[in-house]
């Protein structure tokens, strides 16, 4: 595979905080986020994207988007699939960094026969996210299949 390259442009505005884009998502509305240091810091600014949240997300939108890829080629038939990520940021060796990240995801099934083959491929994907693979951050899964039969209604 050849390399690729993502782009990400960030200008400050005021305070802690800045504004993100990126040349390859942007369009004429432009797709950007509002991006500042955390409340936890020194003039933090609350309700806005960090970088530690973004960091986190990267994890966890990682996660799903592999999910998806080998579900699709693997023929899962799966109703939902959600996931909550946390991240722990902590000083370890006298510098702060984010040493673990807990991903809890969810997949709903119909089917009850589908139950390990959607454990296995979770699995699977957790395994080959390349964002969990280029970071030093323990990876944490605690995975919950859900089997939620479709109900028909007779009439």
């Amino acid at each position: 595979m050849e390399s690729h390259y993502y782009n990400v442009d960030i200008n400050w505005q005021n305070s802690r905080k800045g504004i993100m884009c990126s040349p390859e998502l942007s369009t004429k509305n432009g797709i950007c986020i509002e991006v500042a240091t955390p409340p936890e810091f020194p003039k933090g600014i609350a309700g806005i994207w960090s970088p530690e949240h973004l960091f986190i997300a990267a994890v966890s939108g990682c996660l799903m988007t592999t999910f998806l890829a080998i579900a699709e080629n693997s023929t899962l038939d799966f109703t939902s699939f959600s996931c909550h990520a946390k991240g722990k940021l902590e000083m370890i060796e006298g510098k702060l960094m984010i040493s673990e990240i807990f991903l809890k995801p969810v997949v709903v099934i119909q089917n009850e026969i589908h139950f390990n083959k959607a454990m296995r491929i979770v699995k699977k994907a957790k395994n080959a996210c390349l964002i969990s693979r280029s970071i030093r951050s323990k990876i944490t899964t605690e995975i919950n299949i859900q089997v939620k039969p479709i109900l028909i209604e007779s009439k």
